[in-house]
């Protein structure tokens, strides 16, 4: 079979829709199928197919910077579809009336298209955008042989904003790759290990573990922990000067930007990981990683993405900006082995349903379906 994923951003960054393709892509590959990326402007050149077809700009959308591809041309998008000779292409949403809608405006029509579904709204201006954005590109979504999405609260935002019926299939991991995480020896001195891993963004929540953390710190409570801070973004400077005004400074440490490749030693060093992520979250691919690298507990912020995960462990899930609630919530995860071995058996206990080769399997037979009722097979 030949995949074309199609992607109006760039995979130049290690965010969540690029993870997604790329461990399904890496996944497919493996099981013999030839894989493509149709993809905005795109810079990277370890990766096998990939076709950048537009220059983008950066915006700001839904707390994040995302980019946004520019005009392309009818010609080359006519020349790769008509050179490839795809089976099916595999869109992700929602996506510009720029390049997705151009792409699937002249895929042949023996070819399946099918999508996934990967937002829910971090505020109400991203709501409104999402719904205009049907207005541009509602002839293509006619276009979907079979729609997916990445979580319940994601299907109910496709169909609150681009009126398509979806399917829930997860976010992949390659879980035997988390899993080959070791706790790094410098960080392993008998010391609670606290790790925060993602952007230094308002949305990620990272002040309000700062302001719990200081209000320990008042208590006397930090005398055995360490806080590591994995990631850079603009808030970087003003963590740092809270850390300072409250003297955090040897509790608290500033690792920086961590490359995939060391993701899962560090979550591997974590006896509790934690995400307090305010909104915005359409699943918690960070959670899952987190799990399956052996992080004793995973404790989330309580936005629907992070709630489709944990639902089943209420006393996992915080209000990050409740900072005392927050506080009280680590305070029980540091001085209590006992939660935080239940957590790390229910946490075991749940990996496997998200592994690249549970859910790849069943995208695998959405493609199939999708390509017998194209062809009226």
């Amino acid at each position: 079979m030949k995949i074309g994923f199609v992607l109006d951003d760039s995979l130049d960054k290690p965010d969540g829709v690029q993870q997604y393709i790329l461990t399904l892509g890496r996944w497919l590959r493996a099981e013999g199928h030839k894989v493509h990326y149709l993809v905005g402007e795109t810079h990277r050149k370890d990766i096998p197919s990939v076709h950048s077809l537009s220059r983008n700009i950066q915006l700001a959308f839904n707390g994040n910077s995302v980019s946004i591809p520019l005009q392309v041309r009818k010609a080359a998008i006519q020349r790769l579809l008509a050179r490839e000779h795809f089976d099916v292409l595999h869109v992700q949403m929602p996506y510009s009336p720029m390049l997705g809608a151009k792409i699937i405006r002249y895929t042949p029509s023996d070819v399946a298209v099918v999508g996934t579904f990967h937002i829910v709204p971090y505020s109400w201006q991203e709501s409104l955008a999402a719904r205009g954005l049907r207005v541009l590109i509602w002839r293509s979504l006619r276009r979907f042989d079979e729609v997916m999405s990445v979580s319940p609260p994601a299907s109910v935002f496709a169909r609150r904003s681009l009126r398509v019926r979806s399917t829930v299939i997860p976010n992949a991991i390659n879980t035997a790759f988390f899993q080959s995480g070791k706790k790094l020896k410098k960080y392993d001195d008998g010391k609670i290990n606290i790790v925060f891993l993602g952007r230094l963004v308002e949305r990620k929540g990272c002040i309000y573990l700062l302001q719990a953390i200081e209000i320990l710190h008042q208590q006397k409570r930090l005398p055995n922990v360490r806080i590591l801070i994995c990631g850079k973004g603009p808030l970087r400077a003003q963590l740092e000067a809270y850390v300072a005004k409250h003297h955090l400074g040897s509790a608290v440490h500033f690792v920086g930007f961590v490359s995939e490749a060391d993701k899962a030693n560090y979550l591997a060093t974590a006896d509790i990981a934690v995400f307090p992520s305010l909104a915005g979250e359409s699943f918690g691919i960070v959670l899952v990683e987190a799990m399956a690298a052996g992080s004793k507990t995973v404790l989330a912020g309580k936005n629907s993405g992070y709630r489709s995960i944990l639902r089943a462990r209420p006393d996992q899930l915080v209000s990050p900006t409740d900072t005392k609630v927050f506080a009280k919530r680590l305070q029980h995860f540091i001085v209590s082995w006992p939660a935080r071995r239940r957590s790390h058996r229910w946490q075991q206990s749940q990996v496997g349903q998200y592994d690249v080769r549970v859910v790849g399997s069943q995208i695998l037979a959405k493609y199939t379906a999708a390509i017998a009722k194209r062809r009226g097979s």
